[in-house]
């Protein structure tokens, strides 16, 4: 059996007194996530520090409102961000029956009542309101990603969406979309150097 990877340091400090909670979603996706189809079978050896730590750097970008997580899937950043920012209202958006019904029953586990699920792919959800911010983890190119969640956001509404070392690359291909929108204030952040093993990079762009 695949080792489970021991609590990192560093998950104390990210987590502050929600710590409990965290560990509580990662045992519990530790235990479920394989066999439901949330994450491969390579994934426990690493499972604190490359995914559940990994999300919880983007959690001091957000704003207190409501934030949506597109292609929330297993629950990586939607379900780690409503832990370690309680003053956030996640809006989990997740197209797959059985991620939904897994986040649904996490959210529901956790006591999480800052979490609402959707069942709907990004182009094709319909919200009562617009968000504050969007967020997505690997996901689609950003080429792809901006034009489908642009419309959930309202004006001077924020894209935070964690990236891979290619960023810059995605960036030069997605320039003309990014005209097109009118993006401000784009820009990308390197999130956790000196806190965790694997740093992560955020894209942030403003709608106008």
């Amino acid at each position: 059996m695949t080792e489970f990877e021991a609590e990192p340091e560093a998950a104390a400090a990210l987590f502050g007194d929600r710590l409990e909670l965290a560990r509580r979603f990662t045992a519990d996706l530790a235990r479920e996530g394989e066999l439901r189809g949330l994450i491969g079978p390579l994934e426990l050896p690493r499972l604190w520090s490359r995914h559940v730590l990994n999300s919880a750097l983007l959690a001091p970008l957000l704003r207190p409102g409501r934030v949506g997580d597109v292609g929330s899937g297993a629950g990586l950043p939607g379900l780690v961000l409503a832990i370690a920012r309680p003053d956030v209202r996640m809006v989990l958006i997740e197209p797959m029956e059985r991620r939904v019904d897994w986040l649904t029953e996490e959210a529901a586990a956790l006591e999480l009542d800052n979490v609402e699920v959707l069942r709907a792919r990004a182009e094709d959800v319909r919200l009562p309101a617009p968000l504050d911010q969007v967020t997505a983890r690997a996901v689609s190119a950003l080429s792809k990603l901006l034009p489908i969640t642009a419309p959930l956001l309202r004006s001077g509404g924020e894209f935070v969406f964690m990236k891979g070392a290619r960023v810059a690359d995605e960036m030069v291909a997605a320039s003309k979309t990014i005209r097109k929108l009118g993006l401000r204030d784009v820009s990308t952040r390197v999130l956790g150097e000196g806190i965790v093993d694997e740093p992560t990079r955020v894209f942030l762009a403003t709608l106008p």
